[in-house]
């Protein structure tokens, strides 16, 4: 079982170097990883299927073609214009995108969010003529905060809510005391004070004519379902776990249908159907099976064991372990398995030292979900935001999103981890 884990280690390790210095082959890396866990034997075979988040795969293939039908009717042109009459320059514009990203993303998926906005800030940078990386990036690290203040606005929130037995509202208020989505709030202004520093520079002001005309108000009326579907189904006792990824995959063939059998439109659903960026599909679902893998081999268990030996009886240590290791954690773990891993051990965690663990979930929920924010692969929300730029031809380095993704990151979690520490203790 030792040599397992270590094996384990060893190659999730190098795994994630690799997808840190290689990002133009990060799908091949990751399905590299995950083919040597089942040869190895760490992973059986018939457990590939069900480590994948089938959820959360379908979630971003359906979003990212209906996102195309929405994109192609000019209504992202149409937001653009808005935005551009109503900012002063480029540093504005970009928290305001940043600001209404967070906004969708505390009722949408992270994911879904970001397929749903970049296209919005992509339109403005080509009306500009400016780089559309700094904002994309500053769209995909806002929703990866925001996602955390409601049961729907992450699947790492809505693991917690139902593993915890929470519904929506115990978010706001939990227990008698304010829920997840106040310490996110205050942490949220906190961190746009942080873009507001990192962009100051882009001073450019915005004048330019805004004319667009939207052609078709259909893909618009299905992204607006979509965000009402999921935020309903939220609702829905004992739902299928891949409800929210057939929802967003339905109205995506939806869209599909309609192009083919009535507007007769055979080109267009084609480019819709190539425009599902496979190799970011690829991607994720090989980084869930290398995390199977290295639960399986015990590397997760063996974590919390360390945990309860270093912290002994004292609960402020383990709340600050818990939530700075799931910030480091996240940052090379898709947290969405990390969570799901990790519920179970503080469970446990909170047993051994006899406390109640809502302190433990909230600090799990917290670090996991703004960690992520720190490098390119921490989220699916940054695999996502940084695919779209790919496709338009722009390779984001690892310097180039850390540069924004750390002081917003640290901004954020030293606030919350203050705030749930104040109101939970």
């Amino acid at each position: 079982m030792e040599d397992a884990m270590t094996l384990a280690l060893i190659i999730f390790l190098c795994t994630y170097v690799l997808l840190l210095a290689l990002p133009k082959y990060r799908a091949y890396v990751s399905l590299t990883a995950a083919a040597l866990f089942v040869i190895l034997g760490i992973l059986p075979a018939s457990e590939i299927f069900a480590s994948v988040n089938w959820n959360v795969i379908l979630m971003i293939g359906g979003t990212m073609g209906t996102t195309f039908f929405f994109t192609e009717s000019k209504m992202p042109a149409l937001l653009a214009d808005i935005i551009i009459k109503r900012t002063p320059n480029v540093k504005v514009a970009i928290i305001a995108l940043s600001l209404f990203a967070g906004i969708i993303s505390a009722f949408v998926d992270n994911v879904a969010t970001v397929l749903m906005v970049a296209p919005v800030a992509l339109t403005i940078s080509r009306k500009l003529k400016i780089s559309p990386v700094p904002s994309v990036i500053a769209i995909a690290i806002s929703s990866n905060l925001q996602g955390a203040a409601t049961l729907v606005g992450d699947t790492t929130s809505i693991l917690l809510g139902t593993y915890a037995g929470m519904d929506f509202l115990d978010f706001f208020f939990y227990k008698g005391n304010p829920g997840l989505f106040w310490v996110v709030e205050i942490s949220a202004i906190f961190a746009t004070l942080v873009l507001l520093w990192v962009f100051r520079k882009e001073k450019q002001a915005i004048c330019m004519e805004c004319d667009s005309t939207v052609e078709d108000y259909f893909p618009t009326a299905m992204l607006v379902g979509t965000i009402l579907l999921l935020i309903l189904a939220s609702f829905l006792p004992h739902k299928p776990e891949v409800t929210n990824g057939l929802i967003c995959m339905s109205l995506f063939l939806v869209c599909l249908i309609r192009e083919l059998l009535f507007k007769k439109h055979q080109r267009l659903a084609l480019d819709a159907v190539k425009s599902i960026d496979f190799f970011t599909l690829a991607l994720l679902a090989g980084l869930f099976i290398v995390i199977a893998g290295i639960s399986r081999a015990g590397v997760v268990d063996a974590i919390a064991q360390l945990f309860v030996r270093i912290s002994g009886s004292n609960i402020f240590i383990m709340y600050t372990l818990i939530v700075w290791a799931s910030v480091l954690f996240s940052a090379f773990i898709d947290n969405i398995p990390y969570v799901a891993a990790m519920l179970p051990v503080v469970t446990g965690i909170a047993n051994l030292l006899g406390v109640e663990p809502t302190l433990l979930y909230f600090g799990l929920l917290s670090g996991a979900t703004l960690g992520g924010n720190l490098t390119p692969i921490g989220a699916s929300a940054n695999i996502a935001g940084l695919g779209i730029l790919r496709k338009e031809g722009h390779n984001v380095s690892v310097g180039q999103f850390m540069r924004i993704s750390v002081p917003f990151t640290l901004t954020a979690v030293i606030c919350g981890y203050l705030l749930i520490w104040l109101i939970w203790s």
